[in-house]
């Protein structure tokens, strides 16, 4: 399923939003990501055509199952990498802003050895 990195922003926006407030507009994405509404409007626009997500009349956006499947391996990615980088003594916030550059690109083979790894160091006692 090939998808631009800028949509998988999107859902998973949607994705976290909707986790934390319940309800999302496109407007509580405006604020999330700080882009312009005609922006967000526009990739609004292009994910509902695309059939990654449904507005309904009150301008609430909800997830279609293909949608949803992208934000959470996008979403579950970035709190895995965020984990591995401040495993690696990186702090909180400067490993959630690197785990969001990079979890769009990695390959699938790094991903799977860096989880590896990454839930190794959970088990072992510090």
């Amino acid at each position: 399923m090939n998808i631009y990195e800028s949509a998988e922003d999107y859902l998973e926006c949607i994705l976290m939003l909707h986790e934390r407030k319940g309800e999302v507009r496109s407007i509580d994405i405006v604020r999330e990501l700080g882009l312009s509404k005609p922006s967000v409007s526009v990739a609004m626009k292009h994910l509902r055509e695309n059939g990654y997500l449904q507005m309904d009349k009150d301008g609430f956006i909800n997830l279609l199952p293909p949608g949803e499947e992208i934000a959470r391996r996008i979403y579950s990615r970035h709190q895995l990498l965020t984990e591995f980088l401040t495993q690696l003594g990186v702090s909180q916030e400067a490993a959630a802003l690197d785990a969001c550059k990079i979890e769009h690109d990695l390959s699938e083979e790094s991903y799977e050895r860096i989880r590896e790894m990454t839930l190794k160091n959970r088990e072992e006692p510090t």
